[in-house]
């Protein structure tokens, strides 16, 4: 791929698509920032800087005595050079330029002094004297891997561009996102300080002249559709098979069924659905983890988040969710494939990244036929909302609200029409959080009171079975979760959660019900007898 634009722009212009390419580019990538003096080519780097360090008032000092200036992002280094001094390319290999390049992003001024050293894959922006005193005349050629970055940068860019204000001149910082593909960025009104992702400080707000406030932040979710990865089953791919939502339209269908029973899922300003690209309504910081970090009750913000699901019980949403263009988006069931794929992944990665070879053709085979009973059970439920990912990353507390609208809801893009017990286990049996056994029994022995008084035909003890089956199968994917973030993706902190994940496997596999799958799991599993810890140390996950 090629890239090869050119446009006019003025001094905001050329920060805002330093902002862009920020939040693009990764380790490896390299930015030779041509033009004479005064040209723009410090304002672009201190854009694009304090955009990747989420600080837009950062202190970024030109690197011209020093050569180099290296800076540590939530992403990665970020390194700085001014070349205007360079005595000769060896001065640069006398800094370690070389191998610097493979594990930052590079920015270079004056990269002409040093063309040998760069590598061909880069961006090359050229910035030059506009038609007028104010605007700058900006090139950018970019070619091999960096050039789908630089245009998806550029088509964030004109999406923002093109949204209503504030948010078309808005700054925009790195956000940290989670496990997935997609990629976040924070939206601020210019003039004010962004948060950053661990600051904890309040939404900002300003008043408007009808009364009431308009936030001055907002999160750009960039989620472009995916190519499908290889298939795994059926000529599938995974993503088809676990029923994963492959473009924002299901983001915005499912978040305007839950504002309309009144539910507080974040709210969608701006939106390009081809494009994959939102503007959302933001939070802030204090997700449940983090407000358990700050010392808010855990026992009050875990009620909170179980009187959400009561309420979904109470008013139902739909199958068939309206979208903006008129189309429509149909929450879908699993079927069983897609739950037999999510259980793969304890022996696809958890068993041999402990015993250093496959499983076993007879164990899986074993392991199948056991589940295939629960499985039948788990199906045969009638079909609720399953928002799939309620747990603590994705609800934010909102202490200054009132009942439900103090849980701000995100991530619901992969809802599906299953089983009300899966989130009700997602968040009693918390991946990323230590949820007491008493505390879990407490909130769910309340949930089943309401559920009784909501269907007198309720019947708990059924429930506590399908609960326990669905808490089962969700804590064995992410066993081998874990493993697959930390073996495919590189993400050792994922193991941190291991002992947990164990902990909370055992309580379900305590159910009668699934009597047979514990004595599978007590044979195969060294875990079952340890905390899980000792796996997060072998596998080199044993620290955050």
């Amino acid at each position: 791929m090629r890239v090869d634009v050119a446009f006019e722009l003025d001094e905001a212009g050329v920060g805002r698509l330093a902002e862009a390419l920020a939040l693009k580019l990764v380790a490896g990538d390299c930015v030779a920032l041509h033009g004479d003096l005064g040209a723009g080519k410090s304002t672009l780097a201190r854009a694009f800087i304090r955009a990747a360090l989420c600080d837009p008032h950062a202190d970024v000092p030109s690197p011209t005595f020093p050569i180099e200036q290296v800076y540590d992002a939530a992403r990665g280094a970020i390194a700085h050079y001014d070349l205007y001094r360079l005595s000769g390319a060896d001065e640069l290999a006398d800094i370690g330029f070389e191998e610097r390049q493979p594990v930052s992003v590079v920015l270079v001024e004056w990269p002409e002094r040093a063309r040998e050293l760069l590598p061909p894959s880069r961006l090359d922006l050229n910035l030059s004297p506009g038609r007028t005193v104010d605007t700058r005349r900006v090139v950018l050629r970019a070619d091999g891997g960096i050039a789908q970055r630089v245009k998806r940068a550029l088509a964030i860019r004109a999406f923002l561009d093109a949204a209503p204000p504030p948010w078309n001149t808005a700054g925009l910082t790195h956000l940290h996102g989670d496990a997935s593909v997609r990629s976040y960025g924070r939206l601020h009104v210019r003039g004010f300080v962004a948060r950053s992702a661990a600051s904890g400080i309040p939404p900002i707000s300003s008043p408007l002249p009808h009364g009431g406030t308009q936030s001055r932040t907002a999160i750009l979710m960039d989620a472009p559709r995916q190519p499908n990865g290889p298939p795994i089953r059926d000529g599938k791919p995974y993503s088809q098979i676990a029923r994963l939502a492959e473009d924002v339209a299901p983001f915005v269908a499912v978040g305007t069924a839950l504002r309309g029973v009144g539910l507080a899922a974040c709210d969608v300003l701006a939106r390009d659905l081809h494009a994959g690209l939102l503007i959302v309504e933001d939070f802030g910081d204090v997700a449940y983890r983090e407000a358990c970090a700050a010392g808010h009750d855990q026992a009050t913000l875990w009620a909170a988040a179980v009187d959400v699901l009561i309420a979904l019980r109470r008013n139902p949403i739909p199958t068939v969710l309206p979208l903006p263009d008129g189309a429509t988006h149909i929450l879908q069931r699993f079927d069983r494939a897609a739950l037999e794929i999510e259980l793969d992944l304890i022996l696809d990665w958890y068993w041999p990244a402990m015993t250093g070879v496959e499983a076993p053709a007879d164990m899986r085979a074993e392991f199948r036929a056991l589940w295939s009973p629960v499985l039948d059970r788990m199906r045969a439920e009638p079909p609720g909302i399953f928002l799939r990912d309620f747990h603590s990353p994705n609800l934010f507390w909102r202490p200054e609200r009132t009942g439900t609208d103090r849980v701000g809801l995100i991530d619901f893009q992969d809802a599906l029409a299953e089983p009300w017990a899966y989130d009700l286990a997602s968040i009693l049996q918390d991946a990323r959080v230590d949820v007491p056994i008493a505390l879990e029994r407490r909130e769910f022995a309340r949930y089943a009171a309401a559920m009784q008084s909501i269907d007198p035909g309720f019947d708990a003890d059924r429930f506590a079975a399908i609960y326990a089956a669905f808490g089962a199968q969700r804590n064995t994917r992410l066993i081998g979760l874990w493993v697959r973030l930390l073996k495919r993706d590189g993400k050792a902190g994922y193991l941190q959660h291991m002992p947990r994940t164990w902990d909370y496997l055992r309580r379900n596999l305590a159910h009668p019900s699934l009597a047979a799958l514990r004595a599978f799991y007590e044979r195969h599993s060294p875990a079952w007898s340890a905390d899980g810890s000792s796996e997060a140390m072998l596998l080199g996950g044993g620290q955050s």
